[in-house]
């Protein structure tokens, strides 16, 4: 059994680049655009602000955008937030392929096993700059980190609510102070809407899981409220 998707033509993300060339620039900061302190200050982003609850419940209500009394938004988490920018970015060419052109089939069995053809992940990711023989390793701000990752890769950010009730602002002022946490493409992308949870991006985390950041993806799981939504630990 073949699946096919249709194809749309991209291109390389400015600022996934290497870092001598010369990324798309916009006032203030250091001009790339980043996630750090410097381009941070004045950024405005849109902010997903979800529901912290002792208990998780999965079944979802409403569907759709609808904007209450006090000007914030409401939004269908998965289908209308996440992959409606997703997509978006991918038309704006800011993945470094296509990866709803890999080719992909279903192998035959009772499992139902789905193996894809992923050449741009191979040839296009951009090479891995720590080592494979320590699996804790501390931050390194010299080699590539999500502080380096261009606003324009960024989806929204991802807080909890302080009404209480999920909320959607579709412009919001982003709080270094706070160090937001962001949720980004992959411009390598493993599957369609493959994107980055990055927990408290100015914090500098080493990459790996703590309590905080594992509930952060928990959350998130509970927004999207869909059996083939999956999280991996990187």
């Amino acid at each position: 059994m073949m699946l096919k998707i249709k194809r749309v033509p991209t291109v390389v993300s400015n600022y996934q680049k290497e870092d001598g060339e010369e990324g798309s620039r916009r006032g203030g900061g250091c001009g790339r655009n980043c996630l750090q302190n410097c381009c941070l200050q004045d950024a405005r982003l849109p902010l997903y602000a979800f529901k912290k609850v002792n208990s998780i419940v999965s079944e979802k209500e409403g569907v759709g955008v609808s904007e209450d009394d006090k000007g914030e938004t409401t939004v269908a988490f998965l289908d209308s937030l996440l992959l409606g920018e997703w997509e978006e970015r991918m038309q704006r060419g800011l993945f470094r392929y296509d990866v709803t052109a890999c080719e992909t089939k279903v192998i035959p069995g009772q499992y139902g096993f789905i193996a894809q053809l992923n050449e741009g992940r191979h040839l296009k990711k951009r090479p891995t700059e720590f080592r494979v023989d320590k699996v804790l390793q501390p931050f390194d701000g010299n080699k590539f980190n999500f502080t380096k990752v261009g606003q324009e890769e960024v989806l929204f950010q991802f807080g909890a609510s302080e009404e209480g009730e999920a909320q959607f602002f579709p412009d919001a002022p982003v709080d270094p102070e706070n160090s937001p946490t962001m949720v980004a493409i992959n411009v390598s992308p493993i599957e369609y809407g493959h994107v980055l949870l990055i927990p408290r991006v100015l914090d500098c985390l080493p990459q790996r899981i703590d309590c905080d950041s594992l509930m952060l993806a928990i959350y998130m799981a509970a927004e999207a409220g869909n059996p083939y939504f999956r999280l991996g630990l990187q």
